[in-house]
């Protein structure tokens, strides 16, 4: 998948909203909007850098809404859209990417799959851009003087274009150069980027998203719909073999021996993956990655647990929190306790503030007792939409 870095559109004052706070930096379930747009982009595969266009004076909001997630400086934006997304584009131009992911910072609710999908499509030969949208359902009524109904307009071929809107980097940029020295009126009707690059001739595609993927407008929006919080338990063992390091929680530990298994044999992300994948009734990591299956031999466990995650939020669910406590005489897991909360927050896309990862021994007894292999324990809390 080609690399690809992300441009959240975080200037904008929302005077639709209402609230003490722009739009994204209110809270959403406890978290800014902005942190959630964030995270939700940070889980997409293919995303491998995110920058931030923010309005003058919002820095305090930005670095209390970013903490701790690595983000670099912020970029100043513009008196509008189109001027904030090209202060964007050309604080990336120096070291251009090829890929460049437009998505507003309002839309926290944005699926990891579906922007992967909208990359794909973007990767295309011959293709300059991507749109995620979703297709009109309802009727459409044309209405004039008075809110007299003039006409009903056909819906089909209609879409409501939604972001991330993904691009080729550098038509885009030229594009954006250009629209900038429009007269008001024309600039007014480029009122998203896919409409700057229509204007500039690029040929783009429509990707099929998701009705969840919604934009944050008003602070009623902020309230969530009825959902309901399932928990599920996972656990997990592996025995050593010959080696110098074993995988846990996603992180690389030096140690005397490896783990032994058909895949990279990481016994933390295969228990929460368990775990995530009972909460809505799955099955277990074996009904979804065969071991006898060769091509997962070998294979990296952060493709198992993103995969439960995907299915969680594919029912419109959300993961609340993470815990895992490893089983062990050794190796000595605090060390490396940070590194693994931080590794399990980013492939599940939540903060890390929503990962614990503990460790214990059984004081010689048993199996792990005699330094034969670990065992994790995990338990996974989401929210779901109700039945």
């Amino acid at each position: 998948m080609t690399p690809c870095t992300a441009l959240i559109v975080a200037a904008g004052r929302g005077s639709r909203f209402g609230g003490p706070l722009p739009k994204q930096y209110a809270l959403l379930d406890g978290e800014p909007v902005l942190r959630r747009t964030i995270t939700a982009l940070k889980a997409a595969p293919g995303i491998d850098r995110i920058l931030v266009v923010i309005s003058l004076g919002d820095d305090a909001h930005y670095t209390a809404a970013t903490a701790g997630l690595g983000l670099s400086e912020p970029v100043l934006g513009g008196v509008s859209r189109q001027q904030s997304v090209l202060n964007g584009l050309e604080a990336l131009a120096g070291a251009a990417p090829d890929l460049v992911a437009i998505h507003d910072a309002a839309r926290p609710f944005v699926r990891p799959h579906d922007i992967e999908a909208c990359l794909d499509a973007a990767s295309v030969d011959g293709i300059d851009g991507a749109v995620l949208g979703i297709p009109l359902a309802d009727t459409l009524k044309r209405v004039g003087e008075g809110q007299m109904i003039s006409e009903t307009v056909p819906r089909r071929d209609l879409w409501r274009a939604q972001t991330p809107q993904v691009f080729r980097f550098a038509p885009l940029l030229a594009a954006h150069r250009a629209a900038a020295s429009l007269g008001a009126d024309e600039a007014t009707a480029l009122t998203d980027d896919a409409a700057v690059a229509e204007r500039a001739g690029l040929k783009l595609v429509m990707v099929a998203g998701s009705g969840d993927n919604r934009k944050i407008t008003t602070t009623a929006d902020l309230i969530s719909d009825h959902m309901e919080t399932r928990s599920a338990l996972g656990f997990d063992v592996h025995g050593f073999a010959p080696g110098n390091a074993v995988m846990l929680g996603g992180v690389a530990i030096p140690h005397t021996h490896a783990l032994a298994g058909h895949s990279d044999a990481d016994v933390v992300l295969h228990a929460l993956t368990d775990a995530v994948l009972g909460t809505i009734g799955a099955g277990d990591i074996g009904k979804h990655f065969p071991p006898s299956d060769p091509q997962w031999r070998g294979a990296s466990s952060d493709r198992f647990l993103r995969h439960a995650i995907d299915l969680v939020s594919a029912r419109g669910g959300r993961i609340v929190h993470l815990d895992v406590t490893i089983v062990c005489e050794a190796p000595k897991v605090g060390p490396h306790r940070d590194a693994m909360v931080n590794s399990i927050a980013a492939i599940a896309g939540i903060a890390a503030g929503r990962v614990s990862v503990k460790a214990t021994t059984t004081e010689g007894l048993g199996f792990t007792g005699r330094r034969e292999g670990i065992a994790a324990q995990a338990i996974a809390t989401v929210e779901l939409p109700g039945s």
